[in-house]
């Protein structure tokens, strides 16, 4: 079986907390002979945190399915390229947006746009020396998706994404964030580019997540798991609920399917 994990909410909680029954379950499931890819929409930029990435993983699925890791080797990455990158940038600033570029190596941000921004705050912290100015490297980002803070009229907003809804779909998490991600990718894709790439059926798979976010994960893979006790209510897309990352959700499920 090949098994997908999202991070927040799933694999750790927003302390960035992991749970020693989910590092067990991850453990004994590859030793059972599963392979465990993380599968999330941050971009590879932003999974560097050496607690999480020492659960030991066969691959990482990132920026919702634009690059593919397996055995420490990219065998597959998506950049957004040059002239629609600063095309988004020039657009989303038009319209008032604060953007965070995202990608493989660094993610790209305006300090002055995320003073006192507690998401901003994370990111600035996680984040470190690989956090570089859009401005000072202006069209030379590398750059897989991208996240705006969006505090405007929700009409302002939308005018926005008319105008970029042929690059993008767009995934607004509140009225202040939304993310956006090119065409044609998401969670769901990234699995099937695992299995394709790595010649696997997709019914062999299993997807554990826990938001709305997660959907197309949860629907492409051969079984989802919801985590339980979440904001999110995913029972019209998992296949089975499970209990809370707090209570040992990914090893509760495991077991029930007898994967360890």
């Amino acid at each position: 079986m090949v098994l997908f994990f999202d991070i927040d909410g799933t694999l750790w909680n927003y302390k960035n907390e992991i749970n020693e029954k989910t590092i067990e379950a991850i453990r004994t499931a590859r030793k059972n002979g599963h392979k465990c890819f993380i599968n999330t929409g941050r971009s590879r930029a932003f999974v560097k945190d050496k607690n999480l990435l020492g659960i030991g993983f066969d691959g990482i699925v990132s920026g919702c399915g634009t690059m593919i890791e397996y055995n420490d080797e990219v065998i597959f990455q998506r950049l957004v390229p040059q002239n629609e990158a600063i095309r988004t940038v020039e657009t989303v600033r038009k319209y008032g947006f604060r953007p965070i570029l995202e990608g493989p190596k660094h993610l790209y941000l305006e300090l002055k746009d995320f003073q006192g921004d507690m998401y901003g705050d994370k990111v600035i912290e996680e984040m470190g020396d690989a956090l570089y100015s859009i401005d000072q490297h202006y069209g030379k980002w590398e750059m897989q998706k991208l996240s705006c803070a969006t505090k405007i009229p929700t009409i302002q907003r939308d005018k926005c994404f008319d105008e970029l809804c042929d690059l993008y779909d767009f995934m607004i998490h509140s009225d202040l964030v939304v993310e956006m991600v090119p065409k044609g990718f998401n969670k769901g894709v990234g699995i099937k580019k695992v299995c394709e790439l790595l010649d696997e059926d997709i019914a062999n798979t299993f997807a554990f997540g826990d938001s709305i976010n997660d959907k197309e994960m949860l629907l492409a893979a051969g079984v989802g798991v919801g985590m339980g006790e979440t904001y999110h209510d995913l029972t019209e897309y998992a296949d089975y609920i499970t209990t809370s990352l707090e209570n040992d959700g990914i090893w509760n499920a495991m077991k029930h399917f007898e994967l360890i």
